[in-house]
């Protein structure tokens, strides 16, 4: 996906980062260039009084300034929050479709993922690059996948919990920020497509109500299966099963559904393309 030399953009399109993360990011700054690609930073980093790196007309025309530079090969997300939507309105979308480059992000960056592939039928990332930062074996995986044609952070292992076969076109992330889409045209269409969910501060009260507000949108009656990736706090206090018979009470018996500890906000966590189909098979029965 990437070469050595090549240019890759670092936007904050959610809240704006503290102070206090300048040494991180100039570290992050520092192993990128190590691996041979050049760090393009937005000029809009820091949060002001308002949570905010600036206003989100800046964001926006930041992001696709990005798109239209040509040297740049790929813009990666390295913000989280809430923020994120307000950008949505004001990106051009046309102008994006016509010079695709991958996106990535995660989180609140459901949000902007999803418009994207709603608006554009583009491919795009759920992945947090702040994760190389960590450790050594996780910035290997990364420079092995985007610089060596390998496929380590998307080679995702799923357990399937109900059905044989799940495929389709992924949607989906982060189940709160994806519910923020509802009602508006940047909420993707769902029929025959693949849903899937995560969160980290999701409590179990928090989840019952997005389950909820999923069925009572329909959704659970068109998509083609459900992926779950991780539940941070739920799972420290809730087992898989007890997470699987939660959902169960929401979704029809006929769907199939995985899960996957590898997919979420752990720092190791993998990637997911979304607006790409998929297609897993339950190896235990096949």
């Amino acid at each position: 996906m990437l070469k050595v030399n090549d240019k890759i953009a670092l936007v904050v399109c959610s809240n704006g980062k503290n102070i206090e993360d300048k040494a991180r990011l100039e570290n992050l700054k520092d192993i990128l260039v190590e691996m041979g690609l050049v760090p393009i930073f937005t000029k809009y980093i820091y949060k002001d009084k308002y949570g905010r790196g600036s206003s989100p007309q800046f964001r926006a025309e930041e992001l696709i300034s990005f798109y239209k530079n040509n040297e740049i090969k790929a813009i990666f997300d390295i913000s989280g929050g809430d923020i994120a939507n307000e950008i949505l309105e004001y990106l051009d979308y046309d102008v994006i479709k016509e010079n695709y480059k991958p996106f990535f992000g995660y989180s609140d960056l459901t949000t902007v993922l999803n418009a994207l592939v709603s608006k554009t039928d583009n491919i795009n990332y759920l992945y947090q690059i702040l994760n190389i930062i960590e450790n050594e074996e996780i910035r290997t995986s990364f420079e092995n996948t985007f610089l060596k044609n390998k496929n380590s952070l998307f080679d995702v292992n799923w357990k399937f919990l109900q059905g044989i076969k799940i495929e389709g076109e992924v949607i989906g992330g982060n189940i709160r920020c994806f519910l923020k889409l509802t009602g508006t045209e940047y909420f993707p269409e769902v029929e025959n497509k693949v849903l899937f969910i995560e969160g980290l501060g999701t409590s179990i009260e928090g989840l019952l109500t997005h389950l909820a507000q999923l069925k009572h949108l329909g959704v659970f009656d068109k998509i083609s299966g459900l992926l779950i990736g991780t539940f941070t706090k739920i799972e420290k206090e809730f087992s898989v099963d007890e997470i699987f018979e939660i959902v169960k009470s929401y979704v029809p018996s006929s769907l199939p559904i995985a899960k996957t500890q590898e997919v979420g906000h752990a720092k190791d966590s993998k990637a997911l393309k979304l607006g790409e189909k998929i297609n897993i098979k339950n190896e235990l029965i096949a």
